[in-house]
């Protein structure tokens, strides 16, 4: 996957206790290096914002919780889900 550092992805699945679902729009702020214990896969730490762009959220995902967003696709709004 070629993903660069502050790209927008989407995330692929849900990550409910963080109140964030299939499709939310992240940041990239960090590449995390495969390990044995994240099953060899390599990871990113995202930054998540609201509509207005204040910071809601920093989480690490492995590279199969994104995929990068293309020029067929249309961003829209949402409530954030409220977390457990």
């Amino acid at each position: 996957m070629n993903i660069k550092l502050y790209q927008r992805v989407a995330l692929t699945r849900d990550l409910l206790e963080y109140g964030l679902r299939k499709g939310d729009v992240a940041v990239i702020v960090e590449r995390l290096p495969a390990t044995s214990t994240s099953g060899g896969e390599e990871g990113f730490a995202l930054e998540v914002f609201n509509a207005v762009g204040d910071t809601i959220a920093v989480v690490m995902v492995p590279a199969s919780a994104i995929k990068v967003l293309t020029e067929e696709e249309i961003l829209q709004v949402r409530p954030l889900s409220p977390t457990k």
